[in-house]
C-alpha cells in the first residue's frame, strides 16, 4: 500500500482549484487503498525559521539541549512525515509568480542536512529519494510559456528544492489562466482531471 503525504498550501477554502484538483487526485489515490497523510497549511502553518530552531538544526542530537530539542520536535515530525512517503501531493497556488509564504517554510523545515540532504566531497547529495511529487498549481495567467513563462518562480523552484532533496520524478499539474473567465476556468478543471485520470491510472 502506498504512502501520500498530501500538503495543500492554498490559502482558500473555496473556489481554490489547486485546493479542489489535488483533493480529487489523492482522493482517487485513497479509493486505491493509499493512506493519506494531510497537512492544511492554511488551518494550521508551520512557523517561519528563528535563529533559535535554525541554531537546533545545526546542533548533533545528541548535543541538544532539551530546549534545543524541543524547538527542532516539528521539523523532525514534518522530515519523518516526507521520508516515510511514496507520493508527495502539493497544492501549490501562484502568488506573486511564486509559491505560499506558508510552503516556502514547510520547504525550509524538511530540507534538512543530514536528514533529507547530505554534504559529500563531491557536493551536496539529496536523501529523500525514490519518491514521485505530483504538484497543483493555479494562476490566473498563463506561465508554462509564451511571454509570462520568464516570471514563473513557482515551478522553478519546486523543481530546484525538491530536486536538491532528492525528489526529482516531478509531474505538473497546471490549472492557467484562470483570471480569464469562466471559460478558461472550465477548461482548466477540464485538463486538470485529464491528467489526474492519467496519472491515477
Amino acid at each position: 500500500m502506498s504512502k501520500v503525504l498530501y500538503i495543500n498550501s492554498s490559502v482558500r477554502n473555496s473556489g481554490s482549484l489547486s485546493r479542489q484538483l489535488s483533493g480529487e487526485f489523492v482522493a482517487k489515490l485513497a479509493a486505491q487503498g493509499a493512506s493519506v497523510v494531510e497537512r492544511d497549511l492554511a488551518v494550521q502553518p508551520v512557523p517561519h525559521l528563528t535563529e533559535e530552531v535554525m541554531g537546533a538544526f545545526f546542533a548533533p542530537a545528541e548535543q541538544r539541549s532539551a530546549q534545543a530539542a524541543a524547538a527542532v520536535q516539528l521539523s523532525d515530525t514534518l522530515v519523518d512525515e516526507l521520508l516515510a512517503a511514496d507520493v508527495l501531493v502539493l497544492a501549490a497556488p501562484m502568488y506573486n509568480f511564486s509559491v505560499p509564504s506558508t510552503l516556502k517554510a514547510w520547504i525550509d523545515h524538511v530540507a534538512r542536512a543530514g536528514r533529507t540532504f547530505q554534504y559529500t566531497a563531491t557536493g551536496p547529495v539529496g536523501l529523500a529519494t525514490g519518491k514521485k511529487a505530483v504538484i497543483f498549481t493555479a494562476s490566473g495567467g498563463v506561465y508554462s510559456a509564451g511571454p509570462g513563462a520568464a516570471y514563473d518562480y513557482l515551478s522553478t523552484y519546486l523543481r530546484t528544492a525538491l530536486g536538491f532533496i532528492g525528489i526529482t520524478d516531478i509531474e505538473f499539474v497546471q490549472a492557467e489562466g484562470v483570471a480569464m473567465g469562466e471559460e478558461a476556468v472550465a477548461s482548466a478543471i477540464a485538463k486538470g482531471r485529464a491528467s489526474i485520470e492519467a496519472l491515477a491510472a
